[in-house]
């Protein structure tokens, strides 16, 4: 049964399981939808879903790189400009899972997985939550192909 993309929430509503549970489960569901006929995997392969990710992780540690500063807040304001500076560039990411779609790398629940993460990204916070679920569901991921 798939697990609706509702249930990946960033943010003060960050459920405990999300990280484990619902990961596992979106992994498991998007390693089944990328096997063909014969059970190899045509789509959703572990390298181009990892594209996405370390894309994730560059604009993610963009945003929270944090020199030596005077104060917690300034880093917060340093780390809120920088995320707003970055924010197109974020969800420019729908666009490039769009493509990979449409050239048949990835299938429709991949797709719809990551674009719901990268719409949810509305400040440094959450963008750091979705690095972290894609994180947990790429280790899921990769462990399924052995």
């Amino acid at each position: 049964m798939a697990i609706p993309n509702s249930r990946i929430v960033f943010g003060k509503a960050l459920k405990e399981d999300v990280f484990s549970e619902v990961a596992k489960e979106k992994s498991y569901e998007i390693f089944q939808a990328g096997l063909d006929q014969r059970g190899n995997q045509s789509k959703n392969k572990s390298t181009q879903l990892r594209k996405f990710y370390d894309e994730l992780v560059m604009w993610t540690d963009k945003v929270h790189a944090i020199g030596k500063l005077e104060s917690d807040q300034k880093s917060a304001d340093v780390r809120k400009t920088r995320y707003e500076d970055s924010a197109p560039f974020i969800k420019m990411m729908n666009a490039k899972v769009a493509y990979a779609k449409g050239r048949n790398h990835v299938d429709d629940s991949f797709e719809a997985m990551f674009s719901h993460c990268i719409q949810s990204i509305s400040d440094a916070e959450t963008l750091k939550h979705a690095k972290l679920f894609m994180e947990a569901f790429m280790g899921f991921y990769k462990a399924q192909e052995k």
